[in-house]
């Protein structure tokens, strides 16, 4: 009988003591699990206590992707479906994400007291510095819808050198007038917060339609278990002041900024890429995700970041390079490109660089 030879087999993984390869797989997929989940924190804040999820973990030298939703939503139902779509895993395998709850709209929340004092726009603006601290993140790409928008952007105005790009859904940077203040008293008379909020978050051809998408929010806002404190958020983002920004004048957003759909007059061209989206309506994130997905690689391209990046749902017909704003330690610097394109090849007559369109 031949000798028996004696072989080491090392193993590459190896397993905790008494625990089998069974074990180990499950206890992999329970972390993985666990991070598609993303995990929550709550912060204190002088303003009270915030929430927020993060998923993924920081990149050197790059910033984090931070959200804010509007009004009716939290981060799930404002976001989701945009972080959620096949072409965005590209991204988010590349940037850390914090997505924020306005206080009192996490899952869960429990319903402020009567007489609660909820936080001014300005005042949420201002807890964005905690998270921030509280995560150690240096820098960061805001991506804000509504009344998400108008909060990153008071952010940045008051911590230019913390944000490196912001991706502004149909902010709207003025205060109420006395028209709207009008028209906002009447309409409280017939109708109730939530259908609102809800002609706040769509259009009205969008509510005359009652798609299936109107249903879900509908139904979502109607029955929320925390309305009343979706009501004070509300009121919040009715008493927001004016951002007073000026097109070359001091007040103006001085990062890179990608506009979904309006106040473009009011930002400095050189530093804004304003995106039209037809028949996208009045939550884009929501109804044309793959759109704003492409539009969002090609603005992070612009910043330097994916340059790699495969683009298949826009064309790209011409492009300018600018100059963007530095990262924090200053020592980097990006040549921004910003794309006028539409997929019916038609291109808008403004200065070349300052918008990028796109049909349906």
């Amino acid at each position: 009988m031949a000798e028996l030879q004696e072989v080491q087999i090392t193993e590459e993984k190896p397993l905790l003591p008494g625990q089998t390869p069974e074990v180990a797989k499950e206890a992999e997929l329970a972390a993985r699990i666990l991070l598609d989940r993303g995990q929550t924190h709550s912060v204190e804040t002088p303003y009270g206590s915030v929430t927020f999820t993060v998923y993924g973990t920081p990149k050197p030298k790059r910033p984090a992707i931070l959200t804010y939703h509007d009004v009716g939503l939290n981060y799930k139902t404002c976001f989701q479906p945009l972080f959620q779509f096949g072409d965005m895993q590209e991204i988010i395998q590349n940037f850390v994400r914090v997505h924020v709850d306005a206080p009192g709209m996490e899952e869960g929340a429990p319903v402020f007291p009567v007489g609660y004092q909820y936080p001014s726009l300005d005042q949420l603006a201002d807890t964005i510095p905690c998270i921030l601290q509280y995560l150690n993140f240096s820098t960061i790409i805001g991506v804000g819808v509504g009344a998400g928008a108008y909060i990153l952007s008071r952010y940045a105005l008051n911590h230019q050198e913390t944000v490196e790009g912001l991706v502004l859904i149909n902010i709207d940077p003025n205060a109420k007038g006395w028209m709207d203040w009008a028209a906002h008293k009447l309409t409280g008379l017939t109708s109730s917060i939530a259908e609102m909020i809800l002609g706040h978050l769509f259009s009205q051809e969008e509510l005359s339609g009652n798609s299936e998408l109107i249903q879900k929010y509908r139904n979502i806002i109607t029955h929320a278990p925390n309305l009343e404190n979706i009501e004070l958020y509300w009121n919040s983002y009715n008493n927001r002041r004016d951002l007073n920004f000026e097109r070359g004048g001091d007040i103006t957003l001085k990062c890179p900024v990608m506009l979904v759909v309006e106040c473009n007059s009011k930002l400095d061209p050189t530093q804004t890429s304003f995106l039209k989206m037809a028949d996208s309506g009045g939550q884009p994130q929501l109804t044309q995700p793959g759109k704003l997905t492409e539009a969002f690689k090609y603005f992070l391209q612009g910043m330097g970041y994916m340059a790699s990046s495969c683009m298949t749902r826009l064309s790209r017909s011409r492009t300018a390079s600018l100059t963007s704003a530095a990262s924090i330690d200053g020592n980097r610097s990006r040549s921004r490109t910003l794309s006028q394109s539409s997929e019916s090849g038609t291109l808008s007559s403004g200065p070349p660089g300052h918008t990028m369109e796109v049909s349906c």
